[in-house]
Order: C-alpha cells, then sequence, then structure tokens
C-alpha cells in the first residue's frame, strides 16, 4: 500500500487534477453556496464543496429575517473569507454574504431610483445608523423629517422606507434619507388634493400657524396661505388681532399656482366690499369724521369706515404748520374731522384734508387787514431778499428789499432794522392761494402816503432844504414834511465850475433845483441846479435877445430882470 501510495496510478493523478480545478473555482472574497452538514453547540457546520469544512455561529444565522434556524441539509449562502486556515478548515461567515446581498439588492435600488426598507437602530453624531437589511448606513439629522424633530424616539426600531441619496462600496458608505420619502409622498397627495381644489371655491379649514405675514389654514392634507392683507377689508396690524391657531374658518381659494402648488387664500372676499360705491358714499367736498390708524413720513391715514382708508398728506394737515413730521400734529387713534379732497374708486383711493375744515388763518387776515391796511408786527426774520414781520402767531408777512424806505436801497436800509423791532407797515397784496402777504414799510404812516401819492414832472422847479453837505455832494429834503430825499452831485451844483463847490451850501438850505428825472414805482426824484440855470438862461435869451444880436449875457440878464422888476 505505501508503493502504492508512493506511486500514484494514472486514476489518482486524474482525481487530483479534478480536485486542483475544484479548488481554483473557490474565489476567496465571494459568496458562495455552502450545504449545512449539522449544528453543533453554537455552530453551524457546512460544506462549501471541498474536503474541508466551515464553522459559522449559529447566531449570525437567527438575524435573518423571519428565518429559523438552519438545518441538515440545507442550502445557505455564505461569504468565503480564506480556503483554509491554519487547522484546515475554510472561514466563511453568514453576517458578511448577509452584507454583500444586501449592497447587491441596494445597487440596484439606487440605480433604479427606489425607496429601500430600512430602520434606525442607533444615534450617532449628526445623524443616526440604518439597517438596511444587512447593509449599515447614515442618516443626517436633517434628512428625519420635513420639520425638525425633537424626539425620534418613536421612529426607532421600526422598519420604514428610505431614499439612497449616496453609496460608496469600496468604502462601505451608505447615505439615506427618510425626508426624501416623505416630501415625494407628500408630493404626489399634494398634487392629487390640489387637482381637486378650485379657484373662487370656498372651504373650510384650520389654523394651523401664524406668522408676522399671515396664516396658514390646513384645508385638509394641504395648507394654504391667507396673508393679512386678505384677512379683512380694514387695516390688521398683525395676524393674531383675527386669528388663532387652531380656529376652523371659511375661506376662499384665491389662487392656485400649479407649478409650484401653492394655493392663496382670502377671507375678506366672501364679505362685501366697502369700496363698491364708495363716491357716491364719500363725494368730493364732503366733510366727514375718522380715525387716525396709522403715521407715516409723507401722512396719515385716516378710517372712514372698516375697510375704507383715506391719506391725508402731510401739506393739507395745517394752515400754518410746516416742516413738521405728521406725528407731531396727529397720534395713531385720534378723532379728525377731514374734509374729501379726491375719490378714486379704481385705484381705492381717498385723498383727505384736515385744514379744509378749519378757518383758513389768510382768509381771517385779510378780512380783519384788506390791502390798504396798516399793520404792527416784530421783525421776526432778515434775509437777503427782505424783512419777515410776525402779524399773528400764525402768519408772517414780508416786506420787500424795495419797500422798506423811500431814500435807501438794499443792504443800506436792511441795516436800520434788527430782530425783534417793532414796525408798522402797510399791507400792500395777500395772495390766500399761495399763502403770502406782502407789506411795505415806506408805504406806512402820514409820510409814506405823501411820498406815494407824490408826483414830479421832469422839468419842473422845486424848492428843497439842504440836510447834509458831503464832498461829492448835497443831500436834500422835499416834499410834504420834507419827507423824501435825493442827492444833488457836486457837478450839478451850477452851470459854473468855479461855483461847484458844496462847502458853499450850509445845512437849512433852502435852494431850487429842476426835476431832471422821476420814478413813479420807486417814488424816486433825480434833481440838478444846474440844469436850471441853463433852463433860465435859455428862457432869457429866447425873450431878450438872440446869439447873433450883438449884445452880452449880462445885457440879457439886465434886461430879463428890469423886465420882470416891471411886471
Amino acid at each position: 500500500m505505501a508503493a502504492a501510495a508512493q506511486n500514484p496510478s494514472r486514476d489518482d493523478f486524474a482525481a487530483l487534477l479534478n480536485e486542483s480545478f475544484e479548488t481554483r473555482g473557490m474565489v476567496e472574497g465571494r459568496v458562495i453556496a455552502a450545504t449545512v452538514l449539522a449544528v453543533e453547540h453554537d455552530f453551524v457546520v457546512v460544506d462549501i464543496g471541498l474536503k474541508t469544512e466551515g464553522r459559522i455561529p449559529l447566531r449570525e444565522f437567527l438575524v435573518d429575517d423571519g428565518a429559523g434556524q438552519p438545518k441538515a441539509g440545507d442550502i445557505v449562502e455564505v461569504y468565503l473569507d480564506r480556503i483554509e486556515n491554519a487547522l484546515g478548515d475554510a472561514v466563511v461567515s453568514r453576517e458578511k454574504a448577509r452584507r454583500e446581498e444586501a449592497w447587491t439588492r441596494l445597487e440596484k435600488s439606487f440605480a433604479a431610483q427606489e425607496a429601500v426598507q430600512g430602520a434606525l437602530v442607533g444615534r450617532v453624531k449628526g445623524g443616526f445608523t440604518v439597517d438596511l437589511g444587512g447593509a449599515s448606513a447614515f442618516l443626517p439629522g436633517s434628512q428625519v423629517d420635513i420639520r425638525p424633530v425633537r424626539d425620534v424616539g418613536p421612529l426607532m426600531n421600526i422598519v420604514q422606507p428610505f431614499a439612497i441619496l449616496k453609496m460608496d462600496r469600496q468604502r462601505g458608505n451608505i447615505v439615506v434619507s427618510r425626508r426624501a420619502v416623505l416630501e415625494e409622498s407628500r408630493a404626489s397627495e399634494r398634487a392629487e388634493i390640489v387637482g381637486q381644489l378650485k379657484e373662487g371655491e370656498v372651504r373650510e379649514g384650520v389654523v394651523k400657524n401664524i406668522t408676522d405675514y399671515g396664516a396658514f389654514v390646513d384645508l385638509g392634507g394641504i395648507d394654504g396661505l391667507l396673508h393679512v392683507t386678505d384677512m379683512s377689508w380694514k387695516r390688521v396690524s398683525h395676524p393674531s388681532q383675527v386669528l388663532n391657531v387652531g380656529d376652523t374658518v371659511k375661506v376662499q381659494i384665491v389662487k392656485i399656482n400649479p407649478d409650484t402648488q401653492r394655493i392663496s387664500l382670502g377671507m375678506k372676499q366672501l364679505m362685501s366690499d366697502p369700496w363698491d360705491g364708495v363716491e357716491a358714499k364719500y363725494p368730493v367736498n364732503g366733510k366727514f369724521s375718522g380715525r387716525v390708524t396709522n403715521i407715516t413720513d409723507y401722512g396719515a391715514f385716516v378710517e372712514l369706515e372698516p375697510g375704507v382708508e383715506g391719506l391725508v398728506h402731510v401739506s393739507e394737515m395745517s394752515w400754518t404748520k410746516k416742516n413738521l413730521h405728521p406725528s407731531k400734529i396727529l397720534s395713531t387713534s385720534q378723532e379728525v374731522d377731514v374734509q374729501v379732497l379726491d375719490v378714486d374708486g379704481e385705484k381705492r383711493r381717498i385723498s383727505l384734508g384736515i385744514k379744509q375744515v378749519q378757518n383758513n388763518p389768510w382768509d381771517a387776515f385779510l378780512a380783519d387787514h384788506p390791502v390798504g391796511s396798516e399793520v404792527e408786527g416784530e421783525v421776526k426774520n432778515i434775509t437777503e431778499f427782505g424783512l419777515f414781520v410776525g402779524l399773528t402767531p400764525e402768519i408772517d408777512g414780508m416786506v420787500h428789499l424795495s419797500d422798506i424806505a423811500w431814500d435807501a436801497q438794499g443792504e443800506e436800509a436792511l441795516k436800520r432794522y434788527n430782530k425783534g423791532d417793532m414796525v408798522k407797515a402797510k399791507v400792500l397784496d395777500v395772495d390766500v392761494e399761495k399763502e403770502r402777504i406782502s407789506l411795505g414799510i415806506k408805504q406806512a404812516g402820514a409820510a409814506g402816503e405823501a411820498v406815494a401819492g407824490a408826483e414830479f414832472r421832469k422839468g419842473q422847479v422845486i424848492t428843497v432844504e439842504v440836510v447834509e453837505v458831503a464832498t461829492g455832494g448835497i443831500e436834500v429834503a422835499f416834499g410834504e414834511g420834507n419827507v423824501m430825499r435825493s442827492f444833488i452831485r457836486k457837478s450839478d451844483l451850477s452851470r459854473d465850475r468855479s461855483e461847484q463847490r458844496p462847502d458853499r451850501f450850509a445845512v437849512g438850505d433852502r435852494i431850487d433845483a429842476m426835476v431832471t428825472q422821476f420814478d413813479k414805482a420807486s417814488k424816486r426824484v433825480s434833481l440838478s441846479v444846474k440844469a436850471m440855470e441853463m433852463a433860465e438862461e435859455k428862457e432869457a435869451i429866447a425873450q431878450f435877445g438872440s446869439s447873433d444880436s450883438g449884445a452880452s449875457l449880462g445885457d440879457i440878464l439886465g434886461a430879463a430882470l428890469k423886465g420882470g422888476d416891471k411886471k
């Protein structure tokens, strides 16, 4: 026998060759079929088709879903780690086989974008561990539900669908999402419900949530937004003024967006529109009472009735309070009387005025102080173009530069007055529409009237009184009460150059001078002694001699004087 073992026959070589081929068919790291030979204590002995046997812990079989304890003769799939270890046994694993089966199945589902079944089995940093029937996956915390979940206890160890977001077999990573499945399910249910709704339809719903801009109403499986502006025709500052969470409300479907499946709801649409026939209810120039509901930088909104508001622009609040913020004039919830200025029913706009129902102080001033009357007031302000004089606590009048003094212009006239000075002035004009009052200081008083009524003609000779002597000429006064002034320049003091000396005159001297120019508007008179002398000479020559008679100027003037004496 020993010789036979040492010298194998042709048949022995054939058997050994076949055994070698069978061994080559067994590839380590693959799932293969094995036959259960026996169950010994806590191990299952399997035959993987080789002379050696494999031993697998019994607990690896007990975790199979719906599978009991294996029996001798059962065919099971196992994972071949090694064909033979140091003891001559094959190293096999049922758990690894389940994992490989799971990966193959999950890859098919991932490729087909199908949901897979699994259960949350543990919590890890940033999320949870999910058992997908042999393969372990990671569920991020943000992918648990559509809304944040505070307590995941009720979801643990319950088989439920998951969507695979990412797979990496080499690294053994699987990322799943429960939220994606819920959203897909919700989207299909939402599409079905939206398909049953129609715009204009009236439905009942339950207030689910309230925000600053509106409320979400559950219509039975789908939420619609009830915007704050669609809750009531009247102004609503916050939805909580009208609704509470849990309230059952009747709403109208205002709009359905088929693309986003968003539903807009309305409550006020079920009420009568207060703007219907608003032009008849609130005619232009009509006076009504209302309540201030809101104040802005440009005005205030006044509620005339629930749902109907008008705007009082800041310029229509007061006759006299200009450049003030509306909050300085009115306050919220204040009752006010208003007048309708304009109505636009289509645009839902009503313009209101408060000052129109009050006495116009400009009309009252004109009635008490007609044009031509005199007033007295305090200089409130001085500007480059005139003086502002306070006439009443609310009204100022303006004295233009040209109306300050007869004998001074511009800055010279302004220098005569200071803030706080009391002045008398004449009312020159009152423009009620533009809210302007024009005053004149130089026109006031008897002197002003005398000057205003004074009339002069060019060439007229008048007597004036010297009131000031200067190096460039003399200043003279004339008219009733000597209220008018004029300055005679040095060159106009005499026909003879030697006599053109201001020092020939003294204050108080009375002299004659000729009017060379008269401005009726400003009552400015230009005078000249020289022009008067030249006119008198011309008249004497015309009367008593001529330029070719040979008589001297002295002879002509002497004759003129004698002729005057005879008369």
